[in-house]
């Protein structure tokens, strides 16, 4: 309840317009350590200072729940743009998108929503240069129709091109767990960073992190690609023991942290053998993002609130 609390508080905070104009003027110094940079090149860069360390990245371009359908195809353009940046390079090609971010809310002309047309061209794409894109999860209202499209989109794509993500927090994620078993999804388990209302999703931390580790087991027992996505280091060994005695090979699971955080955690898993992911976002919608990571522990707040006093 006390985490609630505090994410409540701060997510309440950066709505407020003043506070918002303040920290985008004076944060974005702090705002780098969570965000690679305003442009492709920027996170292009920092795929590849991790790929040195023995880290895969994640590029995200940042922005969501678009109202205008130039702005989704321009979204959708500079996602491509993206893939087009990655083709031919000698790692492996990742990339993160929100449905909400390239019309999932707009009609289109072909009778489904601005979405699903971006989402295809987006993937054929990806299949063509061998790449993966993970499509988000957002705030609660979204789940049924992003995971209706994903089911859609894995039809038609393939596992190996699409996966998506689910989150711990949500009372209802173990019957979408089971609901997509069908599919052998390649999921990537969060707890989830939204504020979420009490009648949906569960306020107390260990209940959050029990719900986890049921959901990442059951996906490993599955026998399905898995990216367990934490920086929590007692989930990470109680994982190490679990595939280990279960016999679960490496290559059906990752590790995934967020850019800027535990990057010591990353590269020791790296030496360790592990698959490990950052996910890197970039561009200049940072605020909500930005926000969303403060709400995340307390020692975040100081971190800012240091950075902005020296600024």
């Amino acid at each position: 309840m006390i985490d609630r609390i505090y994410r409540t508080a701060v997510l309440s905070v950066a709505g407020n317009k003043t506070v918002e104009e303040l920290v985008r003027t004076r944060g974005w110094s702090i705002a780098q350590r969570f965000v690679a940079g305003d442009e492709l090149a920027d996170a292009v860069r920092a795929v590849e200072e991790l790929e040195r360390e023995g880290v895969y990245g994640i590029l995200d371009l940042l922005g969501e729940m678009v109202t205008s359908e130039e702005e989704a195809n321009t979204f959708a353009e500079k996602i491509l743009a993206i893939l087009d940046a990655l083709e031919g390079k000698p790692y492996p090609k990742y990339v993160s998108i929100k449905l909400s971010q390239i019309g999932q809310d707009l009609p289109s002309p072909q009778g489904e929503n601005l979405g699903m047309v971006n989402a295809r061209r987006i993937l054929a794409r990806a299949r063509q240069i061998g790449a993966f894109v993970r499509l988000d999860m957002e705030d609660h209202p979204r789940t049924d129709q992003t995971l209706a499209e994903f089911r859609t989109l894995v039809g038609e794509f393939g596992a190996q091109t699409v996966g998506t993500v689910l989150q711990s927090y949500l009372y209802r994620t173990e019957g979408d767990l089971a609901s997509l078993a069908d599919l052998a999804p390649n999921l990537r388990i969060v707890k989830g960073a939204y504020l979420e209302p009490e009648s949906v999703a569960m306020t107390n931390k260990v209940d959050v992190d029990a719900a986890y580790r049921r959901l990442v087991y059951a996906h490993l027992k599955a026998g399905h690609p898995t990216a367990i996505a934490t920086h929590d280091e007692h989930i990470i060994d109680d994982v190490k023991r679990f595939v280990l005695a279960h016999g679960i090979a490496r290559s059906q699971f990752e590790f995934q942290m967020l850019y800027g955080i535990r990057r010591d955690l990353q590269r020791q898993l790296a030496r360790e053998g592990y698959t490990v992911r950052a996910y890197i976002p970039y561009g200049r919608d940072w605020y909500a993002y930005f926000s969303r990571r403060i709400a995340e522990r307390p020692a975040n707040v100081m971190f800012v609130l240091r950075g902005m006093l020296k600024g």
